[in-house]
């Protein structure tokens, strides 16, 4: 092999290596599924901002889903907001030495609770654990990455 060749391979498999790591944290866009249903619910982008993570809902994906719904139930600063655009995570942020976010809140628009969260990339990073809880009661929801 040319040294030109080996310049590009080497490349090539330092970016696939980087985007494979990139790949296992919470930060990018994800769908939701309802567990009632297991439809796609919404798509959520969880964005990093000086290593602490916030999630915000893109777009709705319920063939049902209004639009133009907001979060009425909602307690906080979030009430009456519109749903697309509305925050559902706060404040999660990397547990030391391992692939987990927490110490962050996240929000059921729907009913309007608010629950300690932890975040788990999974498969890869193709799919992310979502776990809510109020103390040692909770649920756990798989988000798929949306490429």
């Amino acid at each position: 092999m040319s040294r030109g060749h080996l310049s590009i391979t080497a490349a090539a498999l330092m970016l696939v290596g980087g985007a494979a790591w990139a790949q296992m944290t919470p930060v990018g866009t994800w769908r939701s599924i309802d567990d009632s249903t297991g439809e796609p619910k919404a798509q959520v982008v969880i964005a990093d901002a000086g290593g602490v993570l916030n999630g915000r809902i893109e777009k709705t994906l319920k063939k049902d889903a209004d639009p133009k719904a907001v979060c009425e139930k909602c307690t906080d600063d979030r009430k009456d907001k519109p749903m697309v655009g509305l925050e559902i995570i706060r404040g999660a942020k990397k547990a030391d030495g391992k692939d987990v976010w927490e110490g962050g809140r996240i929000l059921d628009p729907e009913k309007g609770s608010d629950y300690a969260l932890r975040l788990t990339p999974i498969e890869g990073g193709k799919k992310l654990e979502v776990r809510g809880s109020i103390g040692p009661f909770g649920r756990t929801q798989t988000w798929v990455r949306v490429q």
